[in-house]
């Protein structure tokens, strides 16, 4: 437990000229100055339930515990969760206490869920690990998923080795021109993959599961198909097998559809439809081509009909589905 705080601790240093994600705001969330976040000094939940809708190794039987944080640090034209992640004015109304917090894990832990997941964490990565620090000092024993758009810092990440035993990222883009036009983030393809080594660094291409197939430690990469290959999905899966490994586990994700600006604004009109079935098989048949075995796909007839939150409903934002193979 000594080990733990000291990290929280030095986590929480970022705060105070905030570098807590690559954009290095610099503003001094200790005191409650708000920069591209639009986060101060306490975490902002928007939602925490029991999920049915992650990889069949985290959601089980009871559900993966996951925490949905407000605001985030990229701008998605097309974010799926645009309720809770662009609102910032609505979210503030959300804060809550570290303490607050580490009550929702309990209580996530004592409804049977089998891990708990934190969607969003990276401009919240201090205030999770808090958290996390008071939840075991009062039982929490579930294993930690960090859920994240890979927009993270190296040196926060390397703070978590140890905190967080399941990384489940996504690798958006394969072109820093793709992040910049439909995240609003530069650097954003160079930064994530910096991240995903890192995460790599720590649990390696190995899958740790329990006697139920539960996962208990290892490393899941996303990758979410877009429409006319914005998200550059054989150029990305090159990288994980030369830059990582082979055996690296892949989430191919078909649950696109257009939402947000993506729906509205002719900006971004090439993500104004869903995948095709031949995008979709295209992305399939490159994880057989180049060799990739580990991992789980989404049914695509299903996903992006089942996959659209509403946070308007906090207590149950999505359906209960399982959604992958």
């Amino acid at each position: 437990m000594g080990e733990l705080k000291t990290r929280v601790e030095a986590l929480e240093n970022f705060l105070e000229s905030c570098t807590v994600c690559p954009k290095d705001c610099g503003n001094n969330r200790l005191k409650d100055e708000i920069a591209a976040c639009y986060s101060g000094r306490l975490p902002i939940v928007s939602s925490y339930t029991a999920h049915f809708g992650e990889e069949p190794c985290l959601s089980g039987t009871n559900g993966a515990g996951n925490i949905f944080f407000g605001n985030c640090n990229l701008r998605c034209v097309y974010c799926q969760n645009y309720q809770i992640s662009q609102t910032w004015k609505q979210q503030k109304r959300n804060e809550v206490s570290h303490e607050r917090l580490a009550e929702m894990m309990l209580e996530l832990q004592a409804k049977g869920c089998h891990n708990i997941g934190f969607v969003s964490p990276t401009h919240f990565v201090p205030q999770m690990a808090r958290a996390i620090l008071i939840g075991a000092e009062n039982g929490l024993n579930l294993p930690i998923v960090y859920n994240t758009n890979a927009y993270d810092a190296v040196e926060v990440l390397k703070l978590l080795d140890g905190i967080v035993d399941v990384y489940l990222p996504d690798l958006k883009y394969a072109e820093n021109d793709a992040g910049f036009q439909y995240s609003k983030v530069r650097g954003y393809t160079d930064f994530a993959r910096k991240a995903i080594k890192e995460m790599f660094r720590q649990t390696g291409d190995e899958l740790v599961f329990d006697e139920n197939g539960l996962l208990k430690k290892g490393l899941v990469i996303r990758l979410l198909v877009l429409p006319n290959d914005l998200a550059g999905i054989e150029e990305n899966l090159r990288w994980m097998k030369e830059e990582l490994s082979p055996r690296v586990a892949v989430s191919l994700m078909a649950q696109y559809y257009a939402t947000n600006k993506a729906a509205t604004d002719e900006r971004y009109i090439l993500l104004s439809r869903r995948i095709s079935e031949r995008e979709w098989f295209q992305a399939v048949s490159l994880l057989e081509e180049l060799g990739f075995e580990e991992g789980f796909m989404q049914e695509y007839e299903s996903a992006s009909h089942y996959y659209r939150p509403d946070f308007t409903d906090a207590e149950k934002p999505f359906k209960d589905i399982r959604d992958f193979q």
